[in-house]
């Protein structure tokens, strides 16, 4: 079998395969020919979509990403393979980074960071805290989940919104569903999104929304820049209604040098780095996805990720 790879590995990720993959070949190329897609019966991580056309043996794109943008496309997407995401890979990494950015804001860190670099000596007044604060985290997956856990630690009231409501997990206080997004924003000082990109999703934060929300409550987004109109969000916090908002995520990435968003105080951009392989345990989690998957389709057993085209979201 033949098993394109095309997102980095170290050299302990490929000894890994390779001793537990012997008879299998890999082929490491980060920038595959057409040719490779061709002969490739797995590709592993995000290969751009306009070379799908040409994987006519494929099997199984193992993605190493959670978000599936551009993929659920069933006009471009191999009949008879089956697409697999990373859920459960980027749990740590970006509920750390939701944790300390919304700290940061809180604690107004950013601003005595840029007194510091003007030999400022200056108290910049109140601070909240996550303790007894009421905090919404809409995508209560992976990721959300692992957030929801330290805030509910932290000491804060937890409400998760979810697609569909099983059992409600013990780290949450409330659980609903995007139908009571509008009820729970009035209510909650800080909202946290990490949906992932889909037709439901696309500018799902705008003017209206953001209005509904507490006057001074602090939004973070580490799911897809598109859920958010980024113009509204830029008047919602220059107008003061909120205290502040940190993206880890654009619209346009990378965010153009003319936007607006780069200079408004209180807005704090980080260019899609929470994520990908900056945390080690990252990619290795994503690796393991990998050979799990590879493991199961070898031996015939049900894929773990597997991708409904319908939603975006793991099946």
């Amino acid at each position: 079998m033949n098993i394109l790879v095309v997102m980095p590995f170290k050299q302990k990720h490929k000894k890994l395969m390779q001793e537990n993959f012997p008879n299998e070949n890999f082929i490491y190329e980060r920038n595959p020919s057409k040719d490779l897609v061709t002969s490739a019966d797995v590709i592993i991580g995000n290969v751009k979509t306009d070379l799908l056309k040409f994987a006519t043996n494929l099997k199984l794109l193992q993605l190493n990403s959670a978000g599936t943008d551009g993929y659920c496309d069933e006009s471009i997407f191999p009949k008879n393979a089956v697409l697999t995401n990373a859920t459960g890979a980027y749990g740590l990494a970006l509920s750390e980074y939701m944790l300390a950015v919304l700290m940061a804001m809180q604690k107004k860190l950013y601003k005595y960071h840029d007194n510091q670099k003007q030999n400022l000596w200056h108290d910049e007044g109140e601070v909240t805290s996550i303790c007894n604060s009421v905090i919404l985290v809409v995508g209560l997956g992976d990721i959300g989940g692992n957030f929801a856990k330290k805030v509910k630690a932290l000491g804060a009231r937890v409400i998760g919104i979810k697609r569909r409501i099983i059992d409600k997990p013990e780290y949450v206080d409330e659980l609903g569903t995007l139908d009571n997004l509008k009820e729970y924003l009035p209510k909650v000082d800080v909202v946290v999104n990490i949906l992932p990109g889909t037709k439901a999703t696309y500018h799902l934060f705008d003017k209206d929304k953001f209005a509904l929300m507490k006057d001074k409550a602090f939004f973070v987004n580490a799911g897809r820049g598109n859920a958010v109109v980024e113009d509204d969000l830029i008047e919602a916090v220059e107008s003061g209604h909120l205290a502040g908002a940190a993206v880890d995520v654009t619209e346009i990435e990378p965010l153009p040098k003319e936007s607006r968003m780069w200079q408004v105080e209180n807005i704090h951009i980080t260019p899609h780095t929470a994520g990908q392989y900056h945390l080690a345990a990252t990619h290795d989690n994503i690796v393991n996805i990998a050979k799990e998957n590879l493991s199961r389709l070898l031996t015939g057993k049900d894929l773990i990720n597997q991708v409904d085209f319908t939603t975006g979201y793991k099946k």
